[in-house]
């Protein structure tokens, strides 16, 4: 006979609650972090961390935006803002703010909206 099976969690709370050590959001300078923020690693990947703050510092060595990196991880906004302010807080990242198209000397790239906007309808 076997060992009664452990119910499973089908919503992934449980990972979560495991992943963040319990915490529901960032603090600090990790609360203003938003979507469109850019994350840059500024360390490789050392043994012994986390596989989830690996896996962000190994994504990250070209300028990757919180969702992007969400969207890689398949992790939700706020779980991964907790993973990337212990990384803000370790300085194994960095944050920065994207530059405005308008502050770059040049106006949105319609041509890449209009093929954005048809990706997203086509979902």
């Amino acid at each position: 006979m076997s060992a009664p099976r452990r119910p499973t969690d089908p919503s992934g709370l449980e990972r979560y609650y495991v992943l963040t050590g319990g915490r529901s959001g960032p603090g600090g300078s990790a609360s203003s972090l938003d979507v469109a923020t850019l994350i840059v690693s500024r360390t490789a990947p050392v043994s012994g961390i986390q596989h989830e703050h690996e896996e962000i510092l190994r994504r990250c060595r070209d300028p990757l935006s919180v969702a992007e990196l969400g969207a890689h991880l398949g992790l939700p906004f706020n779980i991964l803002a907790v993973l990337l302010a212990d990384l803000l807080e370790a300085g194994r990242v960095e944050a920065r703010d994207p530059i405005p198209a308008h502050d770059a000397g040049r106006g949105p790239d319609l041509a890449l909206l209009e093929e954005v906007l048809s990706g997203l309808q086509r979902l």
